[in-house]
C-alpha cells in the first residue's frame, strides 16, 4: 500500500472508524497512519478506537532494561493494562525485584504465566540451556504463551528495532499466530530510550549498571552491549515469542 493515498491520522476520527485486525488491507493502513505518531500517540489512538479498543489486548513485559519506558507509557496516560509476565523459574532475582517495585510504582495488574510443571523440570534436570537452548525456550516460554496468543486479538510488546537485526524489520503491526502484533516503540532509538528514562528519572534494571544490557534467563545472560550478551557463543538471538 502506498502511504501517500492515505489520509492524514489527524482527519481521521478515531473514535468511530473501523478497522478489521484480520484484514491485511486495514494492517497495511494502521501502519502508515501509525508511522508518523509518537509512541503516545500511538498508544492513545488504539485505546480511543472502538473497534481496537474493544478487541482482546494482551500487554507482555519481560520487566528487563527496556521494559520501564513502555510502561511508563501506558502509566503516564492512565491506560491500566494487564502486563503478563512470563515467569520461566530461571529469572535473575534482580529482575524479580525490579518486577515488584514497578508493579508497585505504576499500580500494575500482572498475570503470571508458568511453564508446564513437569516439563520445567526437565529442562532443569537436564540442563537444556546448555543442550538445546531452543527447547528450553519453547518449553518455558513459548508453550506458556500459546494459550494467550489464542485468545488475543491484539498482543502489545516493547520490541525495539536497534536491539537486533531481526527486531530492525519490524512493522508496528504484524500478524503473529492470528494475533494481531502491536510495537508501539519499534522505531524509537536507543538514545530515545535512554534520553525518555533519564527524563522522567525512571527506576533502572539492577543489573544494567553492572553491565547487563539485555536480560532474560539468568543461564543465557551474560554482560554485553545491546543484545550480544544474550545465548553468548550461540548461533540464537530469539527465545521465539516474536520470530
Amino acid at each position: 500500500m502506498d502511504c501517500s493515498d492515505i489520509d492524514n491520522n489527524k482527519t481521521i476520527d478515531w473514535h468511530n472508524e473501523t478497522f478489521d485486525v484480520h484484514s491485511n488491507r486495514d494492517i497495511e493502513r494502521l501502519n502508515c497512519i501509525f508511522s508518523s505518531m509518537s509512541p503516545d500517540e500511538r498508544i492513545r489512538a488504539l485505546y480511543s478506537n472502538k473497534s481496537l479498543a474493544g478487541s482482546n489486548i494482551v500487554l507482555t513485559s519481560s520487566f528487563g532494561t527496556t521494559a520501564v519506558f513502555l510502561l511508563h507509557l501506558f502509566y503516564k496516560q492512565n491506560i491500566h493494562q494487564p502486563v503478563h509476565f512470563l515467569d520461566t523459574t530461571y529469572h535473575f532475582e534482580e529482575t524479580l525485584m525490579y518486577k515488584t517495585q514497578l508493579t508497585r510504582l505504576y499500580d500494575l495488574e500482572v498475570i503470571e504465566l508458568h511453564p508446564e510443571s513437569w516439563k520445567n523440570k526437565f529442562t532443569r534436570e537436564h540442563q537444556l540451556w546448555k543442550t538445546d537452548p531452543d527447547l528450553c525456550c519453547s518449553v518455558n516460554k513459548v508453550e506458556p504463551m500459546l494459550t494467550i496468543k489464542k485468545q488475543a486479538d491484539i498482543w502489545i510488546s516493547g520490541l525495539m528495532g536497534w536491539q537486533n537485526e531481526h527486531r530492525r524489520q519490524r512493522d508496528i503491526f504484524e500478524v503473529k499466530d492470528e494475533a494481531l502484533k502491536f510495537y508501539p516503540i519499534i522505531d524509537v532509538t536507543e538514545e530515545e530510550a535512554n534520553q525518555y528514562i533519564e527524563k522522567f528519572n525512571l527506576p533502572i534494571h539492577p543489573l544494567k549498571p553492572l553491565g547487563y544490557e539485555s536480560i532474560g534467563c539468568k543461564h543465557c545472560t551474560f554482560k554485553g552491549k545491546g543484545r550480544s550478551g544474550r545465548w553468548a557463543g550461540k548461533d540464537k538471538t530469539e527465545c521465539g515469542l516474536h520470530k
